[in-house]
């Protein structure tokens, strides 16, 4: 079927400005990406996952300027003794990054990798973002793919010491940044990856993880406080018998930012919780669009998004759970619930379900509102200000999907970001 005409264009458009990197071992899989992405085409509103939210700045051949933030912050997860990876616009920093070495890791830069024709990350690059196409396209990705110019692969055969930490740099105001990270996580091994900072004007993230029968994954991920970013980033998780895969993202700031999930559990007993908080002023549109595929005797799911909004901020979630033939014993929990501060911001919307096993426990649920006006008197009578009892029941309403970090630490320090950007907004 051919494309329409104004979505080729744009797409033959944004590709005459990108340069496919020398490939080495991973040309096969960046030309069966360009190949998808061609037969797609990028995004438009007129797609069924797009209506919500505009692709246009994203698709764009330029990038659209973003100001400098100057952020008076200590920098996210500092106070943690953590290995330390830094990409300046979309570009390592070996300057600013620690020695890649750590106990029970291996990790390559991205370029190496291309310069070798054997790497264990060739079996793996590209393969999970191409299952992810199906039923649902995401050209984005695709895109991701064929172009990423940096990022890791990393290889988790033990239990390191402390977290790998991927920082993202903004400095400057035109950056177009395009990463791809691949992560092989062994049987019984065990890694945090966290990651944090705005990356560039626009960015676009792709990220693929491997998860053998055994092994554990916990990820949380800090998206910067640059005001006018724009991001497109997308997880892809395969997940194999009894393994754990638990990620959070807290999102503040930025005017536009779409985050994909995209969970496999094809082994048994295999457990992925998916979570996420973002807060919003003002020009802000903030996506999160989760896929979660239950291919599995005896799995778990988890989805929890909590979004805060006022000053005519957005807030879209599209989430399904997909129960596939002989999956049964299936446990899928799915809620999304906003907190509209004002009557100028709105919340938009799509849970599923679809079930093909009849021994199931699956839900969802999706609710909008306001400040419960009993919980507000009832602090305002016991003399707490209008102001400070707002960001009382608005951390409240934002623990549910909080509580989805494991390490008790690491939730401490995001509850203290979440507070002070509550207090600059009083």
């Amino acid at each position: 079927m051919a494309l329409p005409q104004a979505k080729q264009t744009a797409t033959e458009e944004r590709l005459a400005v990108l340069r496919m990197p020398d490939a080495g071992c991973t040309r096969k899989a960046r030309e069966a990406a360009l190949e998808r992405l061609r037969q797609m085409g990028l995004p438009g509103r007129r797609d069924e996952y797009w209506k919500y939210t505009r692709p246009d700045t994203l698709i764009s051949a330029d990038a659209l300027p973003a100001a400098l933030f100057v952020n008076d912050e200590s920098p996210m997860f500092d106070e943690f003794d953590r290995l330390k990876i830094v990409f300046i616009d979309g570009v390592f920093s070996p300057e600013e990054s620690d020695e890649l070495s750590l106990e029970g890791v291996s990790i390559d830069r991205l370029e190496d990798i291309c310069c070798k024709d054997i790497h264990w990350a060739k079996e793996l690059y590209g393969v999970l973002e191409a299952n992810g196409q199906n039923p649902v396209p995401r050209p984005l990705a695709a895109l991701n793919t064929a172009f990423a110019s940096d990022g890791v692969a990393i290889h988790v055969t033990g239990k390191p010491s402390k977290p790998i930490s991927l920082i993202y740099r903004h400095a400057s105001e035109t950056s177009d940044a395009i990463l791809h990270h691949v992560i092989r996580v062994e049987s019984g091994a065990e890694v945090t990856i966290l990651e944090n900072g705005p990356a560039a004007s626009r960015f676009n993230k792709c990220m693929e993880i491997d998860i053998a029968d055994g092994g554990t994954l916990h990820h949380v991920r800090a998206q910067g406080r640059d005001h006018q970013r724009r991001a497109a980033t997308h997880m892809f998780t395969r997940m194999g018998h009894e393994s754990v895969y638990k990620s959070f993202t807290l999102t503040v700031n930025g005017v536009l930012t779409r985050n994909e999930q995209v969970v496999e559990l094809t082994g048994d007993d295999a457990v992925a919780h998916v979570a996420g908080a973002c807060v919003g002023d003002g020009e802000f549109h903030h996506d999160d669009t989760v896929f979660v595929t239950h291919d599995a005797v005896n799995c778990e799911s988890r989805q929890v998004f909590k979004k805060v909004l006022r000053n005519g901020a957005t807030g879209v979630f599209q989430g399904k759970i997909l129960v596939k033939e002989g999956a049964q014993k299936t446990d899928g929990y799915q809620i999304s619930q906003s907190l509209l501060l004002d009557g100028d911001s709105q919340f938009l919307a799509k849970p599923e379900l679809e079930i093909y096993a009849d021994d199931v426990a699956c839900s969802h649920g999706s609710t909008s509102g306001a400040i419960d006006e009993t919980a507000m008197f009832y602090l305002r009578s016991r003399g707490i200000p209008t102001r400070e009892a707002t960001d009382m029941l608005t951390l409240a309403f934002l623990a549910e999907a909080v509580q989805e970090i494991e390490d008790e630490a690491l939730a401490d320090v995001i509850v203290a970001r979440l507070q002070d950007w509550l207090a600059r907004r009083r």
